[in-house]
């Protein structure tokens, strides 16, 4: 049966073609939804740069036919702006106050009870990005959905780069003696390029080994990378192991490490970028970059120049150098870097339009990023760099990313069969038994 499918502002904000995503149904846009979205068109954000998207999109929607007439999209759905329908008496004496949000919730409701008056009348759902508007909808008898089709992933199917496998001890001697094994001999298994598979005695032996897919997919071989510490750091468990191989690695010009507080993710990015920029001078630069959205709410314009606007904004990726340099006086840190020269630490506003050829180049908090802000970005590296996206998809801070949509988790699932990327999640907390108790907890 076909159903009529209400439109809430944040769904076009999040994505401009969500409306093309409800196949052979019809599709609503209540008026006050181009209100907000009118208003929103000059911010110069992704909020902004998505209103200006479904402006345009809807004006060409314009030479079809009359926007508040049902309007033919190439999927077989059709879409129109309702004008009508905005008598809120049905809905005052529950919600009081006429909101932007209790508005299009009075559309969808006296859609449904128009719908419902009819023999063939059909299913309406209001589909918002908002909990508290789906919440409402559900109490005043209205369906109400998530707008999911900008998921890259279901829930908790997010790619770990690495696979659990037991095999009988014989092979584990052969993977040792010989380096490798063929992956008709692991098991029938869905192997990526550059997956690492933890490999254990099916009979619970303490015999084991690590090692990672190659890019023909034929075969699983040892670790290339024989590293004890990097620029001091010593890996704490196998996962950080396996970061270190990726890192290191010349043939994977692009990394993305996602984990929760405390993993180790920035501090093995940044140390493994100091040792091939300063140490075996493979790259030119060590550039380190993170959006900037605040946690909680906005401090608003800061003093001073651009380094010092930026400092707050960057303070965690200074602390982390702190400990890698081994500072201890106030400024000590400062002094070494403008003497060094080769590092850069710099907020993301300011690379659109840039080229960075053969840098070491790390995105840190890059679960704040969008689809459309991560492209941005890859875009940018230039011949012979290699970048390093970083976050934990679980601590977000944009209003409309969630886990499964985010920019990191976007590129994770894209380049997961690609021959040029490699992708670990961190499991264990090694910043203190607080910290890690605390990400398991709280």
């Amino acid at each position: 049966m076909s159903k009529i499918y209400v439109l809430d502002t944040n769904v076009l904000l999040q994505d401009p073609y969500s409306i093309f995503s409800f196949e052979d149904n019809e599709v609503v846009i209540p008026a006050v939804v181009l209100e907000e979205v009118d208003s929103k068109k000059r911010y110069m954000d992704e909020i902004g740069r998505n209103a200006r998207h479904v402006s345009r999109l809807i004006d060409e929607l314009r030479a079809a036919g009359k926007l508040h007439e049902k309007i033919p999209l190439e999927n077989g759905g059709t879409i129109r702006i309702e004008l009508n329908h905005r008598a809120f008496h049905e809905l005052q004496e529950i919600f009081v106050e006429k909101t932007n949000d209790n508005r299009i919730l009075a559309v969808a409701k006296n859609l449904s009870t128009e719908e419902q008056q009819k023999e063939d009348g059909k299913p309406v759902i209001l589909v918002s990005k908002d909990t508290l508007v789906r919440v409402k909808a559900d109490a005043i008898g209205l369906i109400a959905e998530d707008f999911l089709s900008d998921r890259v992933v279901e829930i908790d199917h997010i790619y770990t780069g690495f696979l659990e496998v037991f095999l009988p001890v014989e092979l584990l001697g052969t993977f040792y003696e010989k380096g490798e094994l063929l992956l008709s001999e692991v098991g029938k298994y869905s192997f990526y390029p550059n997956q690492f598979l933890i490999m254990k005695d099916a009979l619970g032996g303490s015999a084991s080994a690590v090692g990672m897919v190659d890019k023909t997919r034929l075969r699983v071989k040892k670790l290339a990378i024989n590293q004890e510490h990097v620029w001091g750091i010593h890996p704490r468990n196998v996962q950080q192991t396996m970061a270190i191989e990726l890192l290191l690695r010349k043939d994977i010009p692009l990394v993305t490490l996602i984990g929760k507080a405390g993993t180790g993710k920035t501090l093995l990015a940044l140390a493994s970028g100091l040792m091939q920029t300063e140490d075996y001078r493979e790259f030119k630069k060590l550039l380190v970059a993170r959006p900037i959205v605040p946690v909680g709410k906005d401090l608003g314009y800061l003093p001073g120049e651009k380094q010092e606007k930026l400092r707050p904004w960057m303070q965690p990726i200074f602390d982390n150098l702190e400990f890698l340099f081994n500072t201890k006086k106030p400024g000590e840190l400062d002094a070494i870097l403008a003497g060094m020269g080769s590092i850069e630490v710099e907020a993301l506003t300011y690379i659109r339009g840039r080229s960075l050829p053969k840098q070491f180049i790390i995105i840190d908090e890059a679960q704040n990023l969008t689809k459309h802000e991560v492209k941005t970005i890859l875009t940018r590296v230039g011949e012979g760099s290699k970048i390093v996206l970083m976050g934990d998809p679980e601590q977000i801070d944009h209003p409309y990313l969630d886990a499964y949509n985010n920019g990191l988790t976007y590129v994770v699932e894209r380049f997961k069969d690609q021959v040029i990327s490699g992708h670990v999640k961190l499991l264990k907390g090694e910043r203190s038994g607080l910290a890690r108790l605390a990400a398991d907890l709280l």
